[in-house]
């Protein structure tokens, strides 16, 4: 392997050989205790370390990183504890997780790192609202992360590059070739011939490095850091190497072929920098052990440590506290001047006070800019705030999910609008997998709202009327808001804006330009978990939310002789149980309307906590009301009677003669 110092200092050549050797070494200890039963599982970077060390050193401690989990030499290049990293992998409440997860699905505040999830390729998009934060701040700073080659079939890559090149971010996606997606060659996962290739499809600067040599990795990086800060882009980075071992130890090496392994070995990126070292004389033997000594006495001193410590024990109420930040919410009185408003109007007005209110809040979202949304809830907002606030984004949901992550990470909140509800399939992974579960994992919180504008009743057809919000609900770090009225609308969005914690906020469509109210023309706040008591009653409790509301309301209107409380939920996650129990306590009898298809809807799940919860005091059948078992029809005649409301009515009386 040639090297060449291109003005490195030896002591800085001396750093990032040490550097190298140290998670060499953690690693060697690692495979013993495999071996030994002491750890469960290792994912091996043996072979790869100039690439991880390389840029760790050359970008700055302020700067982010986002490794994956081969990249042990990133999380020590940056100084991070071992008795900290070991606990970690043990599963111990000295590590990241508190034991909630594994190896290196972590993040760090204090080291600047964000770990990785399973999914690969949310990261990478990650990235991009970590860089877009710096460039909206005017700070100077590159982020680095880390991809396989693997992971660059991903449609997550492709999202994540193309909004970083259209946008012009500070990112270097460097791409680590190994040869082998776990066991699958690289002739099987591209056609084309270098990584590197695909950047030019983005017009983004790609190079190639050799990922093996140490010095061509750290100046080549270094280079390009100080570069970008001076001139943000985002630069592709293909590195060519070779993983030595498994794509974690339990699967081997079979499927490698020996003569590519032979190859590979003979390129070793620590032992070919040692002899170098050795040959300039920058490096002595003596020099050399003493390095090793220090290095195990750290190893051995920090994992009697870890091992040391005990088990994490459980606790619920620590487990169920730490799915959401802790906020307490504000409440924010409205001034007593109104005017009559739509429902889109009061999302559109709370939204832009909401932008006067926090100065650097972010709005994302197609076609939101000039064109202010297709329903122009954003109409004026550019002229009002700046393209760089209300941004238009690429028809790529799934890395403005991502982004808006990163967004957070990086001290930025942020509205994300779903065009319409029903494509936040495209998007669902982030939102599942990584806004729900960051905090959880590893305490750090996913500062978005997505603006989820849904429903049927407007002829739109299958994919633009679905009403999906069981799909949340279902999931523990989430919460669900669902307005029915103008003023409900106004001041939930703004305390689902000031919350630190994920939301997906509902609006439906129909109910945009149907529904007028007298909503006060000032900022306020209105809390979540408080449904509203709309009518009182004392012969059956109908509970709903959303358009069912107006249905229910209508009902009640045109047969004044039924005796109803109608709850309007508002929030579906957090759910008010409380008054939902005290109104079932009361009338003895409930029914509840949704606009959702039955099986797994929201109802389901409030008729069980009825049952469980008020069982003696019931004189009837808990009874559920939603749309049909089919996707949302488009002709008229069809939608009519997929929806429930014509058969709310019936129901309804049914449940009054039981």
């Amino acid at each position: 392997m040639q090297y060449s110092s291109k003005g490195i200092s030896n002591e800085k050549q001396l750093e990032l050989y040490r550097a190298m050797l140290k998670p060499r070494m953690i690693e060697e200890k690692m495979l013993i205790l495999l071996r030994q039963g002491k750890i469960s599982k290792w994912f091996s970077g043996i072979g790869q370390e100039a690439i991880a060390v390389g840029v760790a050193t050359a970008l700055n401690e302020d700067e982010y990183i986002l490794p994956m989990h081969r990249n042990l030499g990133v999380f020590t290049t940056r100084g991070i504890p071992l008795f900290r990293l070991f606990t970690q992998w043990q599963g111990k409440s000295s590590g990241f997780t508190n034991g909630r997860d594994r190896s290196f699905h972590f993040g760090t505040q204090e080291y600047k790192i964000v770990g990785m999830i399973s999914h690969l390729g949310p990261q990478l998009g990650v990235a991009d609202g970590i860089a877009l934060a710096d460039l909206l701040k005017k700070r100077q700073k590159v982020t680095a992360v880390f991809t396989g080659e693997g992971a660059t079939s991903e449609g997550d890559f492709h999202e994540a590059l193309n909004v970083a090149a259209v946008w012009d971010l500070p990112v270097l996606f460097c791409v680590e070739n190994n040869g082998y997606g776990l066991s699958t060659p690289i002739s099987e996962q591209f056609k084309c011939e270098h990584i590197a290739d695909k950047g030019k499809g983005y017009g983004m600067e790609a190079h190639i490095i050799n990922g093996n040599n140490i010095l061509e990795v750290y100046s080549k990086v270094n280079e390009l850091c100080e570069s970008i800060r001076k001139e943000p882009r985002p630069v592709l980075l293909e590195f060519k190497t070779f993983r030595m071992r498994g794509h974690e130890e339990a699967s081997g090496t079979k499927y490698v072929p020996k003569r590519l392994l032979e190859e590979w070995a003979a390129l070793d990126p620590l032992e070919n920098y040692v002899e170098y070292l050795h040959a300039q004389g920058i490096l002595s033997e003596e020099k050399e052990v003493e390095y090793k000594k220090e290095i195990i006495h750290e190893i051995d001193d920090n994992l009697k440590l870890a091992f040391a410590e005990g088990e994490v024990q459980f606790s619920e109420s620590k487990e169920l506290n730490d799915v959401y930040k802790e906020y307490k919410y504000q409440d924010v009185k409205p001034n007593i001047e109104v005017h009559n408003i739509r429902l889109v109007d009061a999302i559109s007005e709370s939204l832009k006070q909401s932008m006067e209110k926090h100065e650097d809040l972010v709005i994302l979202g197609q076609d939101i800019a000039d064109y202010g949304g297709v329903f122009k809830i954003t109409e004026g907002f550019v002229e009002a705030f700046g393209a760089e606030r209300v941004r238009n984004t690429p028809i790529c949901e799934s890395a403005i999910v991502s982004a808006a992550m990163g967004l957070s990470i990086n001290g930025i909140k942020s509205v994300m609008e779903m065009q319409f509800g029903d494509f936040v399939s495209s998007g669902f992974n982030p939102i599942i997998n990584y806004l729900a579960k960051v905090h959880y994992r590893w305490n750090e919180n996913a500062d978005v709202v997505i603006r989820m504008p849904c429903g049927a009743g407007v002829g739109a057809g299958p994919f633009h009327s679905q009403t999906n919000e069981a799909w949340f609900t279902k999931t523990p770090g989430l919460k669900v808001v669902y307005p029915a009225f103008p003023y409900d609308a106004k001041g939930l969005l703004a305390t689902a804006i000031n919350d630190p914690n994920p939301v997906m906020f509902f609006e439906h469509k129909a109910l945009y330009r149907s529904v007028y109210q007298e909503v006060p023309t000032s900022y306020y706040t209105l809390p979540f978990g408080k449904a509203s008591l709309l009518k009182e009653g004392d012969e059956v409790s109908i509970v709903t939310y959303g358009a069912g509301v107006h249905w229910a309301l209508e009902c009640l209107e045109q047969h004044p002789e039924i005796r109803a409380d109608l709850l309007d939920l508002r929030t579906l996650q957090p759910l008010d149980t409380q008054a939902i129990y005290e109104s079932v306590k009361k009338t003895g009898k409930l029914i509840i309307l949704q606009e959702d298809s039955m099986f797994g809807g929201i109802a389901s799940d409030i008729s069980a906590l009825v049952m469980e919860e008020c069982f003696e005091f019931l004189d009837a059948p808990v009874k559920r009301v939603a749309s049909m078992e089919t996707p949302v029809p488009f002709a008229k005649s069809l939608e009519n009677n997929y929806l429930p409301k014509e058969r709310f009515l019936t129901s309804l009386i049914e449940l009054m003669e039981y």
